[in-house]
């Protein structure tokens, strides 16, 4: 199975990358694609350019083995629509499960997405949650889920796609606004995000 993360990474923090390697251990996934987005549809555009947040995400997963960036959507023109996304996916790794990694919050907004139902035609979804968080949803989405929830991982490779699996993670309280804001104040995000990371948004004086 195939892990596929995708987000504006603006910029990659350890929050990311570790509850990336826990649900890497614990669905004993090959590998996880991580694809940062080029222009997102229901929010405003990142503040960094696709190719350096790019570029980041390379540095941050360098050193981490089955961590690989995928630049799918900033190769593509228009909207990244993860429906796009998945859709190649799919052509690239035809014999592969595809697990969509997504966080609470984007997954309670997912009816807003362009053709959201069509993401269960090409993967499962694995929604990371903090423990002992009491999920609500969306009447919408309850359907959805009342319909598609399995509650083991290994259910998850018995099947090509079409299910919803929540992982509780470490979900670290990092936010890449709050870094930003630190750096455009003269403040150091260190230790919130890779060393590599940070030392090149002090060379290309990124985010000041």
């Amino acid at each position: 199975m195939i892990g596929v993360y995708g987000g504006t990474f603006d910029p990659v923090h350890v929050g990311h990358l570790r509850t990336a390697l826990e649900i890497k251990e614990v669905l004993q996934l090959e590998k996880i694609l991580f694809v940062p987005c080029a222009q997102p549809p229901h929010r405003k555009a990142p503040v960094i350019c696709p190719e350096s947040r790019a570029r980041m995400l390379e540095l941050a997963v360098r050193t981490q083995p089955g961590f690989h960036v995928e630049r799918l959507e900033i190769e593509r023109e228009g909207y990244s629509y993860t429906v796009d996304t998945l859709a190649s996916l799919r052509k690239q790794y035809e014999d592969k499960i595809l697990c969509l990694i997504l966080g609470m919050d984007a997954f309670l907004g997912l009816p807003q997405w362009n053709r959201w139902q069509s993401l269960f035609d090409l993967s499962h979804l694995v929604v990371m949650c903090r423990p002992g968080t009491r999920k609500m949803f969306p009447e919408q989405l309850e359907r959805v889920v009342d319909q598609r929830q399995t509650l083991t991982a290994a259910t998850l490779r018995t099947r090509r796609n079409g299910s919803i699996f929540f992982q509780q993670v470490t979900q670290l309280d990092i936010s890449a606004t709050e870094i930003r804001n630190s750096i455009k104040q003269g403040y150091s995000p260190r230790f919130l995000l890779p060393e590599n990371v940070w030392a090149m948004i002090q060379e290309l004086k990124l985010y000041q």
